[in-house]
């Protein structure tokens, strides 16, 4: 029989009081109705008593063994059971207590791991967002927030508006999701090349899609460089092996033409004297590019270094921010002083005004900016595009290794190198180099 919204100490009651009236039934022959409904009733009290005296530790364990099952429903494995007697609702205690550690273990170590798989993807340098099937951005990471240019989360927005948003190219990207390559053209920044790849996934029994933009800027002009590196080596490698046995050659021509008394041929090496010397020196400075060697990163203190630039070059220096106590510039001097001394002799070449040179530095908390500007006539266009790339100049007796050598020596420190007009004339090159903590 099913007694519904009974609790087991009532249904124990209940049975013992069924109990004790059968027993007593036969007693009512012996003694009259009165006697045996007293008699009766005293004994179900003194039953009642005594079997709430032994079954009350056992209702109590019952009560935080449902109270525990309940915590574990909420995902609260925090609750241990204090029922530690040795009988069967003893052991079953026990092992809901061993139950509830280890559970309670695995879900702090499944914390920890959330944590940091969640500050791994938001420190990553790929732009990440995950949407589900109806397209509402469910994830993203602060590098596609930047892209997006979002100041604030976009979990919860429809992408197609988020498309909307964005630039043309990043929109088309976007919006066909296809693997591929696009350019971005940021405003007062060099274009930029990123990779698309997306795909779907099955989380939570839902299908979502997940896009990872990856920029491959610096490393499509790290693969460019190694190539002109390669292509540098070569030549200069050929070019020193003939240079040496002209040289040995022209010192026995000289010889020969000391002898001789004849003028013309004096000039005749002389001259072929002055190219070789010129050529070995070209090559010198290709060499330089070439074989630029790993940057020594030591403090640096950019205002002793400038005061020292001042003394070969004119310029003026001007300083709108403070260095953070808690940062500093971590840098080889000598390739960052080269950096800066062939940004002022391109400034000085440029038909600037010397007064109109100047290096202006301003401090972020993680950057330190430097801005070499002039007042000469400026860019184009399509010169500002190329000026980075090696060979390529606008000098008749430029070597067009300049300013690449600047890219060079600046992304071997982590930085980056900007070339922008100026609105009141002349050219701006921004360095923009990291600062390390104290």
């Amino acid at each position: 029989m099913k007694l519904p919204g009974i609790s087991i100490a009532q249904k124990l009651l209940l049975a013992m009081a069924l109990t004790l009236t059968i027993v007593s039934v036969p007693l009512l022959f012996l003694f009259d109705w009165q006697t045996w409904l007293s008699g009766l009733s005293l004994a179900m009290l003194v039953g009642a008593i005594i079997l709430k005296l032994l079954t009350r530790n056992l209702f109590a364990g019952l009560q935080a063994l449902e109270s525990g099952l309940l915590n574990f429903k909420d995902s609260d494995f925090s609750t241990l059971l204090a029922y530690q007697n040795d009988d069967e609702l003893g052991r079953l205690c026990q092992l809901y207590n061993q139950a509830a550690a280890q559970l309670r273990d695995e879900k702090q170590w499944i914390y920890q791991r959330e944590l940091m798989l969640d500050k791994v993807l938001h420190s990553a340098p790929q732009a990440l967002l995950l949407t589900d099937a109806q397209g509402i951005v469910v994830f993203s990471n602060h590098s596609a927030k930047a892209l997006l240019n979002c100041e604030h989360n976009l979990e919860g927005m429809k992408l197609d508006k988020l498309a909307q948003q964005a630039s043309p190219a990043l929109h088309s990207a976007l919006s066909e999701a296809v693997d591929g390559l696009f350019e971005l053209h940021p405003e007062g920044v060099d274009k930029q090349t990123w990779h698309l790849s997306n795909g779907e996934l099955l989380l939570n029994n839902q299908f979502h899609r997940l896009y990872i933009f990856k920029q491959l800027t610096r490393e499509l002009n790290r693969q460019e460089v190694a190539v002109w590196k390669k292509v540098i080596r070569i030549i200069s490698h050929e070019l020193n092996n003939s240079l040496g046995p002209i040289s040995s050659m022209l010192h026995s021509g000289k010889i020969l033409a000391n002898k001789l008394e004849e003028a013309r041929l004096e000039r005749v090496f002389s001259t072929i004297d002055e190219r070789i010397s010129h050529l070995t020196e070209f090559v010198q400075g290709y060499g330089k590019f070439a074989k630029l060697p790993a940057p020594k990163l030591n403090p640096v203190c950019l205002s002793q270094l400038l005061a020292r630039l001042q003394s070969h070059w004119q310029f003026q220096c001007t300083q709108t921010g403070t260095l953070p106590p808690s940062r500093q510039l971590l840098a080889d001097a000598a390739q960052l002083e080269q950096l800066l001394i062939n940004l002022l002799k391109n400034a000085h070449e440029s038909g600037s005004d010397p007064d109109g040179v100047g290096i202006e530095v301003d401090f972020a908390d993680q950057h330190a900016l430097l801005r070499v500007v002039d007042a000469g006539q400026g860019m184009s266009e399509h010169i500002m595009a190329n000026a980075l790339i090696p060979f390529y100049s606008t000098k008749s007796t430029g070597t067009g290794l300049g300013l690449a050598l600047c890219r060079e020596i600046v992304e071997a420190h982590h930085g980056q190198i900007h070339l922008k007009n100026r609105p009141q004339g002349g050219l701006c090159v921004e360095v923009r180099l990291p600062l390390s903590a104290v």
